[in-house]
Formats: structure tokens, C-alpha cells, sequence
């Protein structure tokens, strides 16, 4: 269900965030002492401890004087007063004007169903509802790109081929490189005396 609008008391909701603000963060005693200590608040309770004693120098211990204001006590955050429901009969006699409805946690799917239609008859507003949203699907893939996938796997396939290779007497393979001959290079004549040797016989020839 969608949230709406309620005039309900905003200004000592507004004086509760006020005094929430100023509010310190309580912490356990010695529990910046000792790693197995957690911060979660504890009341100090031993005789010599100086947090209970109040002694300048420690942390701030809870006392009355940091509540907030007694119209805005106990109220949600949208500013409805919690009613807590397990089945929709207990939904008659809430006020849909200053009141709002929690679905307990043990309440199973087909009582919740039946929940969320009587408050929807009753405009009560219900405020543990999840809204799902469906997945987006997927756009579909275009037949032209779809076309061109297998040809390239094809082209891909066809490079991967290895080069046939011939067998040797000993069972290794030998590469092509290998099959073909090696081709000497001719030598070319180093001193002035063999370039003039190789000059002349090239006229006679």
C-alpha cells in the first residue's frame, strides 16, 4: 500500500528528531578497555564504578533527562501509533486516522493475503508491506546478429587446424618446416684477390 498524508503530531515529531540529535551515543562501560566488551549499552552497577558514580571525565550514562517529548512517545517515524496483528479480525478495531497496522512475523502467507485485503477495505494503512518488483526481461537477440555468431565460430574452428605433419622412422612428427630441404646460400667472395677469381671465371663461362 502506498504511504499518504496524515495530520498527526508533527510538531513534536520534529521536536523528538531535535532531541534525538543532541542525544549521545550511550556506550558500555570499559568497553573501549576490552576487546570482548561490546558497545551495546549496559547499566554500570558496581560500587566503585565511575560511570554510576557520574563522575566528570566519563561517558554519559542514560537518565530521564534525554527523553523525548511525551505526545510524540511511542509513535512510528510516519507518525502512526503501532498496532500489532496477527489475523484480520484484529483489524476492526483499529483508527485508521492515528493508527497503523504491523503484520506480526509468525503470520504466515495465506493469513497475510487475507490481512492485506480487509485493511484495504478498512483504509487501514499497513506499514511492514514489501512492494516486489518484477526482473526486466531480457531484449531478445536480433536475427542478423544471430546469423553472424556461427559464422565466425566457423572461421575460428578453420584457423585452429593444425598443419599436417609427416611421421619419422622413431614415431615423432615432424612439422612442414622440416620437410622442406635447406638451400645453401652462395658464398660470396670475401678478399680482392677471390672477387677477381671469381670475375674471370664468370667471362670464361
Amino acid at each position: 500500500m502506498a504511504e499518504r498524508k496524515v495530520a498527526l503530531p508533527q510538531k513534536a515529531l520534529k521536536a523528538r528528531k531535535r532531541a534525538k540529535n543532541k542525544k549521545p551515543a550511550f556506550v558500555r562501560s570499559e568497553s573501549w578497555r576490552y576487546m570482548k566488551l561490546k558497545e551495546s549499552w549496559r547499566r554500570p552497577r558496581g560500587l566503585d564504578n565511575k560511570m554510576r558514580r557520574k563522575i566528570k571525565g566519563w561517558p554519559p550514562t542514560v537518565s530521564v533527562g534525554y527523553k523525548g517529548p511525551k505526545a510524540a512517545r511511542g509513535l512510528h517515524p510516519s507518525g502512526y501509533k503501532e498496532v500489532l496483528v496477527h489475523n484480520a479480525k484484529e483489524l476492526v478495531g483499529i483508527d485508521p486516522k492515528t493508527e497503523a497496522a504491523r503484520i506480526a512475523h509468525t503470520v504466515g502467507k495465506r493469513k497475510r493475503v487475507l490481512i492485506l485485503a480487509e485493511a484495504k477495505k478498512l483504509n487501514v494503512f499497513i506499514l511492514n508491506v514489501k512492494v516486489v518488483q518484477e526482473p526486466l526481461k531480457k531484449e531478445e537477440a536480433k536475427p542478423e546478429e544471430a546469423e553472424e555468431k556461427p559464422k565466425e565460430k566457423k572461421k575460428k574452428a578453420v584457423e585452429k587446424e593444425e598443419k599436417p605433419k609427416r611421421k619419422v622412422a622413431g614415431g615423432a612428427k615432424v612439422s612442414e618446416k622440416a620437410q622442406k630441404p635447406a638451400v645453401k646460400k652462395a658464398e660470396k667472395p670475401k678478399g680482392k684477390r677471390e672477387k677477381a677469381k671469381a670475375k674471370e671465371e664468370a667471362g670464361k663461362q
